[in-house]
């Protein structure tokens, strides 16, 4: 069975941010998809502090739950990161996290889902939005859509709880999450292989 990673970016465990992924989370499972939860909790999360460490060993220095979901990527299929809006962005818990986990493991990403969830009072989602889909965008990940920009507006999970076309946007990011995951299992069945990515060229502007 395909598995689905939500991350909840809050340092509120149960709030508006959880209130979108659970929405998610209930109709993969409408869908026949396993989904996961993960709150990081309220706990510093240390940046990324380009030591560079982990191109040799694939983990991070710090050793802590980016290292934990990292001995798990195999586990999962997709990755939903899902974040409060702080002054125009995600939260920099979140941030963090990703940072690390993308640097340190990022190549493993590739052919995953991916998708990014934003929970505002009122402005600032779509550049928060945004910010998420670097991650995904620049690691050869796979970028469902849905029937509008994945947000969900509210004060409380109460108030995002009658924000009825967001709500219904996650339920939509969900099934075409598990629609593109029955897609692929059939490549892989038929034969076809995913695109194989080239060795990274970099290029420097200034010479």
């Amino acid at each position: 069975m395909s598995k689905i990673l939500l991350i909840n970016g809050s340092p509120n465990q149960r709030g508006c941010t959880f209130t979108a992924l659970r929405e998610i989370s209930l109709e993969l499972a409408k869908e026949g998809v396993e989904s996961e939860i993960l709150w990081l909790g309220k706990e510093p999360i240390a940046d990324c502090i380009a030591c560079g460490k982990c191109a040799g060993s694939g983990s991070c220095v710090f050793d802590d739950l980016v290292n934990r979901i990292a001995s798990r990527l195999d586990e999962f299929d997709g990755v939903v990161a899902g974040s409060p809006v702080y002054y125009g962005g995600p939260s920099a818990r979140i941030c963090a996290f990703l940072d690390r986990l993308f640097y340190s493991n990022g190549a493993r990403m590739a052919g995953k889902l991916g998708a990014a969830v934003v929970s505002c009072r009122r402005g600032g989602s779509t550049a928060a939005f945004n910010r998420l889909n670097m991650y995904f965008m620049m690691n050869n990940m796979v970028v469902p859509t849905s029937q509008y920009w994945n947000q969900v507006h509210g004060n409380t999970p109460e108030e995002v709880r009658q924000d009825r076309e967001g709500l219904q946007t996650m339920r939509m990011l969900a099934r075409n999450m598990a629609w593109l995951l029955r897609c692929i299992e059939l490549g892989r069945i038929a034969g076809l292989s995913a695109p194989l990515p080239e060795p990274r060229d970099r290029t420097n502007f200034i010479r």
